[in-house]
């Protein structure tokens, strides 16, 4: 991988963080083992993002930027909310079915779990999540081998404290097991 991981994304260095994720999905479309890529390229496109991703501060800044002296609005439900301490965690979990399923489950598990703020079928989903604790979520699906990798990104909400990714993902699995033991209505 070249020490720019903008270029390989195909983005500009002050690409969002959404711009970010949004290149990652369009580029494993073709780099992914699973559609003629290689494992090799869809590693460095992993790669590439992750450090992409790094260089954002916990306000949305690049690190050798300088902090604003307020945070910038989030994107979140109440326009005085704000997003404190993002953390990611990725790969999170994954799903045995296709990313298309995997959304629909995920959709109906979201609706247990918090309010419905983005969807992008089938691979972005973000809440505004009660359990396990008040926080932003957001949801990026990967296909993997005919299924689906989930990728967890949370944030605080306001003055609450930084979820732990850990809890939040195991909050989403522990609810997609449910989902499926539910007898069919």
């Amino acid at each position: 991988m070249s020490d720019d991981p903008h270029r390989l994304l195909g983005v500009e260095p002050d690409a969002s963080l959404d711009a970010l994720a949004a290149a990652r999905r369009r580029l494993a479309l073709t780099m992914h083992p699973d559609v003629g890529g290689s494992e090799q390229a869809m590693q460095e496109l992993n790669a590439a993002y992750e450090l992409a991703v790094s260089m954002f501060g916990a306000a949305g800044t690049r690190a050798n930027e300088p902090t604003p002296s307020s945070p910038p609005p989030a994107p979140a439900p109440a326009p005085a909310t704000r997003l404190r301490g993002v953390q990611r965690d990725a790969p999170s979990f994954t799903i045995d079915v296709l990313p298309a399923e995997a959304f629909e489950a995920l959709l109906v598990v979201m609706s247990w779990m918090g309010e419905l703020l983005v969807d992008e079928p089938p691979y972005v989903l973000e809440a505004l999540l009660h359990d396990p604790a008040l926080c932003w979520c957001r949801l990026d699906l990967v296909p993997e081998a005919g299924a689906t990798m989930v990728s967890i990104t949370v944030a605080s909400v306001d003055s609450e404290a930084t979820p732990d990714p850990e809890a939040v993902r195991d909050e989403w699995v522990a609810n997609l097991n449910r989902l499926g033991e539910l007898p069919p209505s």
